[in-house]
């Protein structure tokens, strides 16, 4: 027993290790990347798209449920923020902060989802974004969302904060992901999406750590969709419940690696570097090269790309 402890205690303080360079190396990157790239909005969207990917990869890297849906808990959160903002007196980040608690109840409304698993788990959790859209998109309903003409809320305008929020956003993301890789909770988790049987046999409460972690991946997109509404001030249903989204970063996090920490961060920055470079002048070439790689990576590197160092006995966080 004492031995078990001590490599326990041994593995929580390395993770505690990597978590800081990992924290340190991009806190410091997004710092000074808008002084030596003029172009903060990119900046803004890359990070937001880390914060998604980052967010999938808790629930799907760490219990093996896939949520297509992903982005309702994104879009309610940006609504739920806009709509603090403009009736209400709270400062701008209790509003942010507000998006976040309002995507965790949608979590614990839809929590029953988790019953199922699977592709049936995925479609469920899809058609309940769909629900949202068509909620807030409702013309009937324009008073209170502003139905399919969006909403607006330029008194709050500042890319400037709103970047720095977006930024502490994403390094909360990463510590989450750090403590989810090396606690024990995280071990649990592990175990559970190995074999939820034998992890129940075993004392661990399947249920209610699925549920965390479902609520805490909801609280992470709720968060990005505020901050992300704050950045544009106006926007329609189609921005922030675009299923495309939802695409994005669940490619991003398969093509870095699920179930680690970096997995998604190298993931989104490649393939959104790839997007910016050549993506946005040449769409054409872009979803041509995008769909090859993702061609690519489903056949030969399931695992993601550190996948790679994994082969070569490397152990990646």
């Amino acid at each position: 027993m004492p031995d078990i402890q001590t490599k326990s205690s041994s593995r929580a303080l390395r993770g505690l290790r990597a978590a800081l360079v990992v924290l340190a190396v991009v806190g410091a990157a997004f710092i000074a990347a808008p002084h030596l790239y003029h172009n903060e909005s990119l900046l803004f969207t890359l990070m937001t798209f880390i914060v998604l990917a980052q967010g999938l990869n808790l629930l799907y890297g760490f219990t093996g449920y896939l949520p297509f849906g992903y982005v309702g808990f994104f879009g309610s959160g940006a609504y739920a923020t806009s709509l603090l903002v403009l009736h209400t007196q709270l400062p701008v980040l209790g509003c942010v902060a507000g998006g976040g608690v309002v995507a965790l109840l949608l979590g614990l409304v839809l929590g029953p989802l988790l019953r199922l698993s699977g592709a049936y788990f995925s479609i469920a959790n899809l058609a309940a974004s769909q629900i949202l859209y068509f909620v807030v998109s409702n013309p009937n309903l324009a008073d209170y969302t502003g139905g399919p003409y969006g909403l607006k809320i330029e008194q709050v305008y500042d890319p400037s904060l709103s970047y720095w929020a977006m930024l502490g956003v994403l390094l909360g993301a990463i510590a989450l992901a750090a403590y989810f890789r090396a606690s024990r909770f995280g071990m649990a988790l592990r175990a559970i999406k190995q074999d939820p049987v034998s992890a129940a046999m075993a004392g661990i409460h399947v249920v209610r750590s699925r549920l965390i972690v479902w609520l805490v991946s909801a609280f992470v997109a709720g968060l990005a969709g505020g901050v992300y509404a704050w950045n544009l001030s106006v926007f329609y249903p189609d921005a922030v419940f675009t299923l495309q989204l939802s695409v994005f970063a669940i490619v991003f996090a398969l093509f870095g690696g699920v179930g680690t920490v970096i997995g998604p961060l190298v993931g989104a920055a490649l393939l959104y570097s790839l997007y910016a470079a050549i993506g946005i002048s040449t769409p054409q070439y872009f979803q041509f090269i995008y769909g090859g790689l993702i061609v690519l990576l489903v056949l030969f590197l399931p695992g993601g790309v550190l996948s790679l160092f994994q082969r070569r006995g490397i152990d990646v966080f």
